[in-house]
């Protein structure tokens, strides 16, 4: 049986505080590297390697095993303990960078030979897997493993001069086939998870399925509330799906420590196994890596790797896409009033990673409720901003929502009032009241315990910088601010 992960290491730039092998406060290059060895060290059984808008080294394989040989022969073997697994851009929908999944494709037999190299002829592929984010149809996932099987394996058996044919020139191409986990991000899709993975399954004789699950650009696009209650929908549809095929699934969710991507921290891991009971493998950003003492980290990770997966929790499904679309109509509202603010605070948000320009779901013509004018930062940056001005994005949209709407939220979503509550810690409580009115200023006062003073003393000067466009000391005064609440976004 292959290796199932439960740990997935990522390389989401939302931690406050940069680690000792980052360059002027941004991981790159080697850093990368030197990050992947630092994570399987600490447990973690995956690490996602991505070429999804950002620089990556197509050597990982290569530069892990010859820089840290003792390691990888004695403590994990790569393929075997651990493992790389691509993130590749979407050809349907990242056009720009169609040719770099052709790249990361081609970097896999590759990999596939320095690793023999290295063990001999008892080794696991490094590399088994690939993620297609912004998965729509089971199609788009089936023309990544196609374009795999034909075109990169497949080149093995094309004829040369001489009678040759490329294998007899360069050597096999291994592994002859790999596995594709769709990454499911939007509403629609989200909702209709099962008949994506149905699509790509029929025909193919697989043992199990993973599946990715975005937190935070349903987040980004339907709120707080919308993304909690569409993920819930979308585990009980995998559920239903792995009985009537008679195949596993292994639902992977993509959540990041601020409660808004789904708070996932070191400290809270408890939460996170009671509101998804059916989650294989969580993702280990980097907040969570890098915003706690390393000690606890090392727990959190060994807390994940003896989480066994449980059913899915039971949920309306008619009654959850009510309040969804009740929830959304009031966040995406908001969200329109705020743009202006979050334009300006996000050019303020340190980079944490060496990134190319990157646009989410909006960016891609997809309308905010209709506006197709409306453009946002990615998630991170989106909740750095409001963190920064002192309006936390989970308040958004929950003036929407009667007493009856909030009851069947908290059957579903039982830790709703604690985030909310770790949330408006640092809220600015002028700040929301002039933004959003006295209704999103009665949401801090009926769900806050207290406010971080300081916080709020730093939201005011951050607030008071972009006024006067001073933008010279704000970058520090963010830092300060997510050091306090130990996340950037």
């Amino acid at each position: 049986m292959p290796l199932i992960p439960k740990c997935m290491s990522t390389q989401h730039p939302d931690n406050a505080s940069p680690p000792p092998f980052a360059v002027d406060g941004v991981i790159k290059g080697e850093g990368e590297i030197f990050e992947a060895l630092d994570v399987f060290g600490m447990g973690c059984d995956e690490q996602m390697w991505n070429s999804e808008g950002k620089d990556v080294d197509g050597q990982v394989v290569q530069k892990l095993l010859s820089n840290y040989p003792d390691f990888f022969r004695t403590e994990r073997r790569l393929g075997t303990d651990c493992t790389i697994t691509l993130r590749v851009p979407n050809p349907a929908i990242e056009i720009g960078m169609r040719k770099s999944m052709v790249e990361a494709l081609h970097s896999i037999p590759s990999a596939w030979d320095v690793a023999r190299s290295f063990y001999g002829d008892s080794m696991d592929a490094p590399i088994q897997e690939v993620i297609l984010p912004m998965t729509t149809t089971g199609e788009e996932v089936a023309l990544i493993a196609e374009y795999y099987e034909r075109f990169v394996v497949g080149q093995e058996s094309q004829a040369m001069s001489g009678g040759r044919r490329v294998k007899d020139w360069i050597g096999e191409f291994n592994p002859k086939q790999i596995r594709m986990i769709p990454l499911i991000e939007d509403l629609e899709q989200m909702l209709a998870a099962d008949t994506i993975v149905r699509d790509y399954c029929r025909g193919r004789d697989l043992p199990y399925q993973r599946v990715f699950l975005a937190r935070s650009d349903p987040a980004l696009n339907y709120g707080m509330v919308g993304a909690e209650l569409m993920l819930q929908v979308a585990l009980q549809r995998l559920d239903r799906l792995s009985v009537e095929l008679g195949m596993p699934m292994y639902p992977i969710i993509g959540a990041g420590s601020v409660p808004f991507r789904g708070h996932l921290t070191p400290l809270n891991l408890d939460r996170a196994f009671a509101e998804y009971p059916s989650i294989q493998t969580f993702t280990v950003q980097s907040s969570f890596k890098y915003d706690y003492d390393p000690d606890d980290v090392r727990l959190g990770i060994q807390q994940i790797l003896g989480h066994e997966q449980a059913p899915a929790k039971h949920i309306d499904e008619a009654r959850a896409r009510v309040i969804i679309d009740k929830f959304a109509a009031e966040y995406q509202e908001c969200v329109r009033k705020l743009v202006p603010y979050i334009t300006k605070a996000s050019a303020t948000i340190p980079r944490r990673r060496d990134r190319k320009l990157h646009v989410g779901l909006f960016g891609y013509g997809r309308s905010l409720a209709g506006s197709s004018d409306v453009t946002l930062p990615r998630a991170i940056a989106f909740a750095a901003s409001l963190y920064s001005i002192g309006v936390p994005p989970e308040i958004l949209g929950m003036t929407a929502l009667d007493e009856d709407d909030l009851a069947f939220v908290r059957e579903i979503y039982p830790s709703l009032d604690d985030d909310l509550a770790v949330a408006t810690t640092y809220a600015n409580e002028t700040r929301v009241r002039a933004l959003l009115g006295d209704a999103y200023s009665d949401v801090v006062l009926r769900h806050g315990r207290s406010i971080d003073r300081v916080h709020e003393g730093l939201t005011g000067a951050i607030w008071a910088g972009l006024q006067r466009d001073g933008h010279a000391q704000v970058p520090h005064y963010v830092e300060e601010a997510a050091r306090l609440h130990r996340f950037l976004g």
